[in-house]
């Protein structure tokens, strides 16, 4: 069975340092065990540039990983997940996050 993870794309925000002290002092601590049972994983990225120079669309990118679908849909139905979402919404100010669900299929070299 394939794992699966929770990806959250945020737009660059209107102003980003704001956005990063509260990203990381408020939002992050709210991705736990308690509030997403059954995660195992959780990667923060921060966008600092595109490839081709231009101003990147895109401040964060943040993974959050589960062994399988089906755990991450029980743990995305929690009420804390749901107060998590929610907060994610709100400290997003360059337009809302985008929330996707994907299925991992990984090589390792």
């Amino acid at each position: 069975m394939a794992g699966a993870k929770i990806v959250v794309i945020y737009p660059t925000p209107q102003d980003a340092a704001a956005f990063e002290r509260v990203y990381r002092d408020e939002h992050t601590p709210m991705v736990s065990r308690a509030n997403f049972p059954g995660i195992t994983r959780f990667v923060a990225t921060r966008i600092t540039g595109s490839a081709d120079g231009k101003p990147a669309p895109f401040a964060r990118v943040a993974e959050l990983y589960f062994p399988s679908l089906q755990a991450l849909q029980a743990a995305a139905g929690s009420e804390g997940a749901k107060k998590a979402v929610a907060h994610a919404v709100q400290i997003s100010t360059g337009g809302p996050p985008l929330f996707l669900i994907a299925e991992e299929e990984a090589t390792t070299f």
